[in-house]
C-alpha cells in the first residue's frame, strides 16, 4: 500500500496568496507616495495665494486689502513640509521606526486639513493690516469675503492623511531604501574576487593597492 505524505500535496491558495499581496503592497506604495506628493504641493500652493478680501476706512474712503494664506496662518504650510519629510522618511527605516514615521506623516496631514478649514472664516490677518493702514489700532475689516484657496488647501491636507493611513496600514510590506539589501530585508551575497590575470599587469597592482598576494592561487 502506497501512503502519500501530507508535506507532498500542493497549496496552489497559498501560492496564488503571495503575488496577490504583493501586487497589493506595489498599489498602496504607489497611491502613498502620489497623494503625500501632491498634497504637499497643494497645502505649500495655496498657502501663498489670497485667502481673503476686505476694506479699511482710511481718510473716509476705503481702501481694499487682502490677505494670503501665510498671512492668516502658516501652520498648514508647516505641516505641508514636515508631512513631505515624513513621506520620504518612512522608506529609510523599518519596524517600529516606519510605525512612528507613518504616525507622524498622518497627524501632518490633519493638523494641515484642520488648520487650513480654521483659515476659511479668519479675519484676524485682515483685522491687523486695517489697524495699520487707517492707524486706529481699533479698525477692523469691512466687506469680508474669502477665495477658495482655504478649501483647496484643507483637499491637500486629506491627501497627506490618506497617505499616513496608506503608510500605517500597509507600510510593514514596502520596501526600504539600500544598496545591499534585498526586499526581505537580508545583505545581498558579494560576488567572489577572481584571480588576477598574471599576463595582465595592471590587475596585480591592483591587487597588492587591495593588500592581496597575487600569486596565492584562490
Amino acid at each position: 500500500m502506497e501512503y502519500v505524505s501530507a508535506a507532498s500535496v500542493p497549496q496552489p491558495r497559498a501560492e496564488a496568496a503571495a503575488p496577490s499581496a504583493r501586487g497589493g503592497g506595489r498599489r498602496s506604495l504607489a497611491a502613498a507616495l502620489l497623494a503625500g506628493a501632491v498634497g504637499a504641493a497643494v497645502v505649500l500652493m495655496a498657502s501663498g495665494q489670497t485667502w481673503a478680501h476686505g476694506q479699511a476706512a482710511v481718510g473716509g474712503g476705503a481702501l481694499p486689502l487682502k490677505a494670503s494664506g501665510g498671512d492668516i496662518t502658516g501652520v498648514p504650510s508647516a505641516l505641508a513640509i514636515v508631512g513631505l519629510a515624513a513621506l520620504v522618511a518612512v522608506f529609510a527605516v523599518r519596524g517600529p521606526g516606519r510605525v512612528v514615521v507613518s504616525v507622524l506623516l498622518t497627524l501632518s496631514g490633519a493638523g494641515a486639513a484642520v488648520t487650513a478649514w480654521l483659515g476659511v472664516s479668519d479675519s484676524a490677518a485682515l483685522d491687523e493690516k486695517a489697524a495699520k493702514a487707517s492707524g486706529d489700532a481699533a479698525a477692523t475689516i469691512t466687506a469680508l469675503t474669502h477665495t477658495s484657496w482655504p478649501y483647496v488647501a484643507v483637499a491637500g491636507g486629506v491627501l497627506l492623511l490618506l497617505a499616513g493611513l496608506l503608510a500605517l496600514r500597509f507600510g510593514t510590506s514596502w520596501p526600504a531604501m539600500g544598496g545591499r539589501y534585498e526586499r526581505d530585508g537580508t545583505p545581498r551575497p558579494r560576488k567572489a574576487r577572481t584571480a588576477p590575470d598574471p599576463e595582465r599587469p595592471e590587475e596585480l597592482w591592483k591587487a597588492l593597492d587591495r593588500g592581496e598576494d597575487p600569486t596565492r592561487e584562490s
